[in-house]
């Protein structure tokens, strides 16, 4: 053999040794791209909370607690293959029906909805779950079989999606309950639903308005409905946020009002300016401008989370990544689409943004699944 040869193996040798090892995020399985925009976007949140929380710092300050800790735990999810998390699904899937039930038997009742169960030593929302284990119980059901499914599965797909989705209506709890049939839905139509199943279910849908209005809804839901078609009609009443909220977003112009400025936000005419109505002051301080940045920021993350979609190596990984994308995606819509007045108000917060820790942990135990998928998928081929 000649000495070129002899170092060209060597080399190769050398290669193969080092790739298993991967870089330093790939080996901790956290994906880098996504993890700066996270932190471009608390750094947003930290701007926007303190003036819309009338500028208290300890607001700020156990809001990036609960974040760090939300991130924390994000890269915890991301260390466990997804091959455990389909293990998982179904016994998750199963404690989550037995805790909602057991809120409709001895929860605890606030604000006139019956939506907490209180363990003693903590309280949780058992609906606030199945934003998680939605789509991860439908993507290992429908990916054991061959894709599309077959009519079967899908009927039972739907089933699994139904029975929670109908405990969270009983509570009333509306707005979570469109965001758990939502995630379960898409993830049903990324694995291949048929048109004529879509087609169908929009027709029953249409037939059952009435029912669902007649017996279902709630007079205040109605009252939401009613105030969405026109606020005006009671303008100091049920319309009276809607107003204000389209004062602040119009009144932001191209520039904003400038930090800590906003009349609207800052004078207390907002509701839940550091919750549910956040995207009205950053509209109302940063303007056009500030919309802008944020929803660059969101699309890079969709972008990426797209990516890693597409990338993914099996059909559970595929739908599972996929189905949290676009859930996050509906999130931003049902959100800015409230407090512009073209969706009902139903108490979703801006992801990300938002003060609280509920939502921000669901969302950073979907990423970590979502950087599970792509760095454990990474780290095989290294491996091979």
């Amino acid at each position: 053999m000649t000495e070129m040869s002899k170092e060209s193996l060597s080399s190769l040798h050398n290669v193969n040794t080092r790739q298993p090892h991967g870089n330093f995020f790939t080996r901790h399985h956290v994906d880098l791209p996504l993890m700066l925009f996270f932190c471009i976007t608390l750094c947003l949140s930290m701007f926007v909370l303190y003036s819309a929380s009338g500028q208290q710092s300890d607001m700020l300050v156990r809001q990036l607690l609960r974040t760090l800790a939300a991130f924390a735990l994000m890269i915890v999810v991301a260390q466990i293959p997804p091959k455990v998390y389909f293990k998982l699904s179904i016994y998750l899937y199963l404690l989550g029906i037995v805790l909602l039930v057991l809120v409709e038997l001895f929860g605890d009742i606030s604000k006139g909805a019956q939506r907490w169960l209180n363990l003693g030593l903590i309280r949780i929302q058992p609906s606030e779950i199945f934003k998680v284990v939605m789509p991860l119980t439908i993507a290992a059901f429908l990916s054991r079989d061959n894709l599309p499914p077959r009519p079967l599965n899908t009927i039972i797909a739907f089933a699994l999606v139904g029975a929670p989705t109908a405990l969270i209506l009983m509570e009333p709890d509306l707005g979570t309950a469109g965001l758990v049939g939502f995630s379960g839905f898409i993830a049903i139509f990324i694995a291949g639903l048929s048109w004529w199943w879509i087609i169908l279910g929009a027709a029953a849908a249409g037939a059952a308005l009435p029912v669902m209005w007649n017996f279902v809804l709630h007079d205040y839901q109605k009252q939401r409905i009613f105030t969405l078609l026109d606020p005006t009609t009671d303008p100091l009443g049920a319309g009276y946020h809607i107003i204000q909220s389209k004062i602040a977003i119009g009144s932001g112009g191209v520039f904003g009002k400038g930090w800590l400025q906003g009349s609207q936000s800052q004078l207390d005419f907002l509701p839940e300016p550091h919750t549910d109505f956040i995207f009205a002051v950053l509209s109302e301080e940063t303007g056009l401008i500030g919309f802008l940045i944020l929803i660059t920021v969101y699309c890079f993350i969709i972008g990426r989370c797209i990516y890693i979609s597409f990338r993914a190596h099996g059909n559970f990984e595929r739908i599972l990544s996929a189905s949290f994308t676009f859930t996050f995606m509906f999130y931003i819509f049902v959100n800015i689409g409230m407090v512009s007045g073209i969706l009902p108000v139903v108490g979703v917060p801006l992801p990300l943004i938002s003060y609280g820790g509920t939502a921000m942990i669901t969302l950073t135990i979907s990423f970590g699944m979502i950087m599970s998928i792509y760095t454990h998928k990474k780290v095989m081929f290294f491996k091979s």
